[in-house]
């Protein structure tokens, strides 16, 4: 049983579990998980699948009190994670201190996700600021690169590894936001996009139209056309409402997926924009906040020029319920 783990705290507390093996992962798991229950405080884990049997096992009939999340569904997309898996988990419980797992990185990962996983990571301390809650995020030492765990320095302010718990001297989670904000000019089909020029005289339906017929074109599956659709209102919908200058909804097809970008003047000055949930009469955010949940990842570039958002739409995957 590892000492860290089993450290009662208060307030917002997010430390990265480095762990080697599957007997780490539970010597780092298990006491925090069990050590919540008999505090009678609520538990969620969200990591991927074959994790998620490795702990139900270890835990029995214990995990019956669990909320067991399986995070490549769930987190597929890593802008869905805080609003739905973490701030929805821990605003149900908002009464107590809350524990949570939450294991967004893992080796299968793809080099165009990571970035949006790293921000995440680093979005998490500013989103829960002020929250009595717990998020301990394991990061695999075996099957992940260096990059990843320099990252996680970065992005917690706390490490938990073997039996010990020690500050990050490196914690900086501002640096991993900006340094991930990176334009996808490179995208392979860019160059062949379909183009729809955004303008004040430009309507949802002319951007569903748009979507629709370029979806069908490069292959997408019907059940996910008005994914699609609603990603590109939203987004051209958005463009329109806070920009005064032109912009332009770009569709085009990027190996096993389609990519759908409105690029405009715009500078999207907060990071957690599309990432929280709503409160009630927020006006602002709801149309990123739905991108986010539709699209199978969301990546973003802002300047002082203007910005940039491609939604990512995979050609082999079902609707979102």
């Amino acid at each position: 049983m590892t000492t860290s783990a089993t450290e009662t705290s208060t307030g917002f507390v997010h430390p990265a579990l480095f762990y080697r093996s599957d007997r780490d992962y539970l010597d780092g798991l298990i006491p925090f998980i069990t050590e919540g229950l008999a505090l009678g405080q609520p538990v969620a884990v969200a990591v991927p699948a074959a994790k998620l049997r490795l702990l139900r096992h270890a835990l029995g009939a214990a995990a019956d009190d669990v909320t067991l999340i399986d995070m490549e569904q769930a987190g597929r997309n890593p802008g869905r994670i805080i609003p739905t898996v973490l701030r929805r988990f821990a605003d149900d419980h908002a009464d107590t201190h809350v524990r949570i797992v939450g294991e967004p990185i893992w080796a299968g990962r793809s080099e165009l996700e990571y970035p949006a996983c790293a921000q995440h990571e680093a979005l998490i301390n500013l989103a829960f600021a002020g929250r009595d809650v717990t998020i301990v995020c394991p990061y695999d030492l075996s099957a992940l690169d260096q990059r990843a765990v320099d990252d996680a320095l970065l992005t917690h302010p706390v490490v938990w590894e073997g039996t010990r718990s020690y500050e990050s001297d490196r914690y900086a989670p501002e640096a991993i936001v900006s340094r991930y904000n990176e334009p996808l000019d490179d995208l392979s089909g860019a160059a062949d996009a379909a183009v729809l020029p955004i303008s004040s005289s430009v309507r949802s339906r002319d951007a569903r139209k748009f979507a629709g017929e370029h979806a069908e074109r490069l292959g997408l599956g019907a059940d996910r056309i008005a994914d699609l659709q609603l990603i590109a209102t939203e987004l051209v919908a958005n463009s329109i409402r806070h920009t005064d200058g032109d912009g332009e909804l770009r569709i085009w097809r990027d190996g096993n997926q389609l990519v759908c970008e409105v690029r405009d003047s715009g500078r999207l000055t907060d990071p957690l924009v599309g990432k929280i949930p709503a409160e009630p009469g927020q006006l602002n955010g709801r149309g990123l906040l739905l991108v986010n949940q539709l699209a199978d990842l969301v990546r973003t570039h802002t300047t002082d020029h203007g910005t940039a958002v491609y939604a990512f739409v995979a050609l082999d995957t079902a609707p979102r319920n």
